[in-house]
């Protein structure tokens, strides 16, 4: 993957640089908090090489894999430095509660997944004699796994300020001062603040108060930074936000905090207590869908008090384990059977990826396509976490559950614990796998000679390196071919499905009977026009012909407004093809020929 090209087409797609306030990144999703979801060209986004999938909803995630993080460093250092432009969309309170959740809780997993997975091969390399609880060796390799949770505020204050966007050494200063070994101390021996009683809470592993208390900081911050002279900023600022943030969260937000996070993480275990078994099927149940909406990002919250509180988690990670193993059972009976061998590879990849823990290549790639496939995981995942609920499987580190991560559940106390953790996954598998396997059929190969495309639009033909805009001229979505239209209508090159049709109706996505994949785009950066001037004639899933009427469009409006008009359609699959291009000048007319795909061998 060209991670440069990779980035730049990214930036382009999602509004630019400028429309960009926050990244970040999980395993395999670049995660883009944006000013306006609005500027996002979902379409082209999703058509890029490389990119998995596209999913919009309080952030922008773009799913990419295995590369995630090298897409991620290029984006970022793309973006650095890039004045904002434009205003902020309205969004819902609760849309922007979830972003910053997601922005505060997602940075943490390497960490404290790096800490807890090392703590618990500890305890394996314990049981079985090769490393002794007793030794010193242990003891600093201990301190080493527990420390990510230990300073889990300290991490919490960096995050929250990240996201803020405040003073982040100031904001981890404030929050230092509730782990402070003398302060731990003061608070248990009984101490007083302003003639008020602190209460004795350990703040180590705790989140709720740490958030709670940059919030406040982030306030602060900006109160004292208006109001001092500008000599004296530099300490003054600092030191009286100080004065302000550290009483305050000791007195109030801090006791708040505590009381929050150890009452989410005791509901959860009631609802559990109340459920039993059946919420950990549930669960496992519709992660799929959960996942591929990347909405499971919000159990993190829940997932990190659960383990600061109780050192453990007992239905969000078993129901995970059992989803993710049912994807690579699925997966790997695809690769078994089919006969193509593109699929053939990506379901191998795939699984391999999902017995890792890694389930997007597998939901993207394989059984969300396949719902034979998809019923497979579903029934899987449901049986699997129903017996890791009913044998009360507890996972002791916050990562990916998986074969390759399955120390997790090693417990310090129980030896049966690792050992249901291990047949609940082999449970989930042996269905996935044997009933996809069985019940999976492969789609009969298309038998394809020459795929004839006819125009786009009426007008004159020019190649796409012509088209004044990089992503497209530089060939990074596909290959393909470009009109300059004299009249505002766009129509179907070849027979297919409409797969997609964006909101602001500049843009139809196509699918043909031959299997190429098309994006057909009107004009450049017209999507700031917010659908105005364009008027969509068919939906997605609609069966169409070649010549058929897609979408309407006012030409005379989009040059009005500043905007090359220019009609472009791309093969985003065309790696697949060979083209051969019209090449004549005569312009074009309705079903004018100008592309002809014969199918590499």
């Amino acid at each position: 993957m060209d991670y440069q090209a990779t980035a730049k087409a990214v930036i382009a797609h999602v509004g630019g640089a400028g429309n960009i306030d926050h990244i970040e990144h999980c395993s395999t999703r670049l995660r883009l908090t944006l000013r306006d979801n609005t500027r996002i060209d979902q379409p082209a986004l999703a058509a890029i090489p490389g990119v998995l999938g596209v999913r919009v909803n309080v952030q922008c995630q773009v799913i990419i894999g295995k590369d995630v993080v090298e897409i991620y460093d290029a984006v970022k250092a793309l973006a650095a430095g890039q004045p904002a432009t434009g205003s902020h969309s309205e969004a819902r309170w609760a849309a922007r509660c979830v972003d910053f959740v997601i922005s505060v809780f997602q940075p943490l997993v390497p960490a404290i997944a790096g800490g807890g997975v090392l703590k618990s091969l500890l305890i394996l390399l314990d049981l079985l004699g090769w490393l002794p609880r007793s030794s010193d060796t242990y003891k600093i390799l201990d301190n080493i796994g527990s420390a990510p949770l230990y300073f889990l505020p300290i991490l919490v204050a960096i995050t929250t300020a990240n996201k803020l966007k405040v003073n982040v050494l100031v904001a981890v200063s404030a929050v230092s001062v509730m782990v402070l070994p003398m302060m731990s101390k003061q608070l248990a021996e009984g101490i007083t603040l302003f003639s008020f009683d602190l209460k004795n809470i350990a703040y180590a592993s705790q989140v709720f108060p740490a958030i709670l208390c940059v919030l406040f900081y982030s306030r602060a911050e900006r109160f004292f930074n208006r109001y001092s002279p500008s000599a004296l900023r530099i300490f003054l600022s600092p030191m009286l936000s100080l004065l302000v943030t550290v009483p305050v969260t000791l007195l109030l937000l801090g006791p708040l905090g505590f009381e929050l996070g150890s009452g989410l993480a005791t509901v959860i275990l009631w609802l559990y207590s109340k459920l039993g078994f059946v919420a950990t099927a549930l669960l496992a149940g519709v992660l799929p869908f959960m996942v591929a909406a990347g909405m499971h990002k919000p159990m993190i919250p829940y997932v990190v008090a659960s383990m600061g509180q109780f050192s453990r988690e007992m239905l969000y990670l078993p129901a995970s384990l059992a989803h993710n193993i049912a994807e690579a059972g699925a997966c790997l009976a695809i690769a078994l059977r089919s006969k193509d061998k593109v699929m053939k590879s990506t379901a191998l990849s795939a699984g391999i990826s999902a017995l890792c823990g890694i389930t997007e290549p597998a939901l993207y790639g394989i059984t969300l396509l396949n719902k034979t496939a998809l019923y497979a995981v579903i029934a899987a995942s449901v049986i699997g976490g129903g017996f890791l609920g009913w044998m009360t499987v507890e996972a002791f580190a916050l990562v990916s559950p998986s074969f390759a991560s399955i120390s997790m559940f090693i417990s310090p106390t129980s030896p049966w614990n690792i050992l249901y953790a291990l047949l609940g996954a082999a449970l989930a598998f042996a269905i996935s796998f044997v009933a996809t396997l069985f019940f999976w059929r492969e789609k009969a190969a298309q038998v394809t000679d020459l795929n004839h495309f006819v125009t786009p639009a009426e007008g004159r033909l020019i190649p796409l390196t012509e088209v004044q805009d990089d992503v497209f001229s530089a060939g990074i979505m596909g290959d393909g071919i470009a009109v300059i239209p004299t009249s505002g209508k766009l129509f179907a090159p070849a027979n297919g499905v409409i797969s997609n049709v964006f909101d602001s109706g500049h843009a139809v996505s196509l699918l043909t009977t031959q299997g190429a994949e098309v994006i057909l785009h009107i004009g450049i950066d017209t999507i700031k026009l917010n659908g105005k001037g364009f008027k969509p004639c068919v939906f997605a899933g609609q069966t169409v012909q070649a010549g058929d009427l897609l979408v309407e469009f006012d030409l005379d409006a989009i040059e009005a407004a500043g905007f090359d008009p220019v009609v472009v359609m791309v093969i985003t699959n065309s790696e697949r093809f060979s083209l051969t291009r019209n090449t004549s000048d005569t312009p074009l007319t309705l079903h004018s020929p100008i592309l002809t795909l014969k199918e590499s061998v």
